[in-house]
């Protein structure tokens, strides 16, 4: 008797700030890469299918990506939000830390 099958693995890999595709919010999304393996008596031996994709906290709308785009989005992370210059631009609707939002 040879038991096998497969088992899956999610791998979260950064949490990004875009703006969603689904809802229009700018929200943190989840960038994740899923692999499922072949086993072979419950042993994992190899990969055979690997899928990317983001995921918006706000709303739960999820978005298949390929490997290129979470490389891309991957690097633009690592980098930083101003490409790794170290400063950190206004962007619209959000605040800097230190102020308040409601005060003008």
């Amino acid at each position: 008797m040879i038991v096998f099958g497969t088992k899956g693995y999610l791998y979260q890999l950064a949490i990004l700030t875009m703006v969603c595709g689904w809802c229009g919010n700018p929200a943190a999304h989840t960038l994740r890469k899923r692999v499922t393996k072949f086993t072979l008596f419950f042993i994992p031996l190899f990969p055979f299918s690997t899928k990317y994709a983001t995921q918006c906290t706000f709303c739960g709308g999820e978005q298949q990506i390929s490997k290129e785009q979470a490389d891309q989005l991957l690097a633009q992370h690592a980098a930083g939000p101003d490409g790794g210059h170290g400063q950190h631009p206004q962007q619209p609707g959000f605040t800097q830390p230190g102020q308040n939002p409601y005060q003008r």
